[in-house]
């Protein structure tokens, strides 16, 4: 296994733009093609046009059940690679290499009574459904505390039609094989916002998603790996997705929390017309407005009205020129094709678009040959149309 990179990696974008809706390449805006596969309980797993779309909905234990059940050879391959017991090889944190045998046991005595009850809950019900000890499923679901990316969110004053759109950059690494394993969840949970959450089989954290309140997340990791006395930065997101409805309400998740690490958050609000870069560490959380000057924060040189970007060397350099060349100017097709490189990584996992106003998102996953994410296609989701429409068994 080739080492991951945990160095900083942070590109945001805040953008307002519009595009016409023609679809992201050559792709056919044709209704797609969905198949009903599996049912347990409220939840179901389906395919549109062949891309794995997974149903949860309940209480935690329900939906974790339903996710352990519906996906449980994709879970135990992907929870089995990565933490292969007893193999040789490790993770590399830092400096330091842990061994694969000691990821699990170091992560779960690290981060125990510090994941809020509501996911233990889930994960505990997400292993009976895959038959797979609970501790396997927690090492599993903790291991982005190891790894720290890339994303861009899309406000509407920079553009033509004058939709907010969301765009992020998923570096986190294709040599570990999350692509093989990838899956869109829609999940209901009782009593909470019904989101979409950009994930992959036996996680049940986010790091990219979108609620029907029209708030849109993605995360990109810093420094700071060790720092670990605090909720898990996967299930920081999950709360924002299941529990804000507003801006503020999502970034009082963070200011109320215990955090980890160093992380770099894309956060929008398209019902308002409105987004944040942040930056979260254990001790404070740092707000970056749209177009504030690079004066304000060094990492932030030639800021352009109605955006925030924020990254390092080239591909800050290259995201800053491509967005003033393109101002007032982004079609879907160009927006997506900001995620292209030099702005992405070779080890570019996924990429994603979201437009939160329309409930539309736009999946690109890396390759199994390990191919990155801006080479393959998107994947057009409605979640409007996912949660009211179950399809048919043939």
């Amino acid at each position: 296994m080739k080492a991951i990179n945990v160095r900083m990696s942070v590109l945001l974008l805040i953008i307002a733009f519009v595009f016409s809706f023609s679809s992201p390449s050559s792709q056919a805006t044709t209704e797609p093609v969905r198949k009903l596969i599996a049912a347990e309980g409220k939840g179901y797993l389906e395919t549109v046009d062949g891309y794995p779309v997974l149903h949860l909905k309940g209480t935690p234990e329900e939906m974790g059940f339903q996710h352990g059940v519906l996906l449980k050879e994709a879970v135990r391959q992907n929870v089995g690679f990565l933490l292969k017991d007893g193999m040789e090889g490790g993770i590399e944190v830092g400096s330091v290499k842990i061994p694969r045998a000691m990821i699990a046991s170091v992560l779960v005595g690290v981060f125990e009574n510090k994941v809020p009850q509501r996911f233990v809950q889930e994960m505990r019900a997400l292993a009976k459904g895959s038959q797979l000890p609970e501790w396997k499923i927690i090492a599993a679901n903790l291991i982005p505390e190891l790894m720290h990316c890339s994303g861009f969110a899309l406000l509407r004053g920079a553009t033509a039609e004058g939709k907010l759109y969301h765009g992020r950059v998923l570096d986190y690494g294709v040599d570990i094989k999350l692509q093989e394993h990838a899956v869109l969840i829609v999940q209901e949970p009782d009593g909470k916002v019904p989101f979409v959450n950009v994930s992959y089989a036996g996680f049940i954290g986010s790091v990219t998603g979108m609620n029907l309140e029209q708030i849109s997340i993605g995360e990109m990791g810093g420094g700071g790996v060790g720092n670990w006395n605090g909720i898990p930065m996967t299930f920081l997101v999950r709360m924002v997705l299941a529990d804000a409805k507003t801006l503020d309400e999502a970034i009082g998740i963070f200011k109320g929390n215990p955090r980890t690490c160093e992380y770099f958050y894309v956060i929008a609000d398209a019902k308002t017309d409105s987004a944040v870069g942040m930056k979260a560490v254990p001790e404070k959380v740092e707000i970056i407005k749209p177009g504030e000057p690079g004066e304000k924060h060094e990492l932030l040189p030639n800021p352009v009205k109605n955006t925030v970007l924020m990254s390092a060397g080239s591909r800050y350099k290259n995201l800053a020129r491509l967005v003033a060349e393109g101002y007032s100017k982004f079609t879907q097709a160009s927006a997506i094709r900001l995620m292209d490189a030099p702005v992405a990584m070779k080890s570019n996992l996924h990429n994603v678009l979201m437009i939160p106003a329309d409930g539309i998102i736009y999946v690109a996953n890396a390759d199994k040959d390990g191919r990155p994410a801006w080479k393959q296609k998107y994947y057009r989701f409605d979640l409007h149309k996912l949660l009211s429409e179950r399809p048919k068994a043939d």
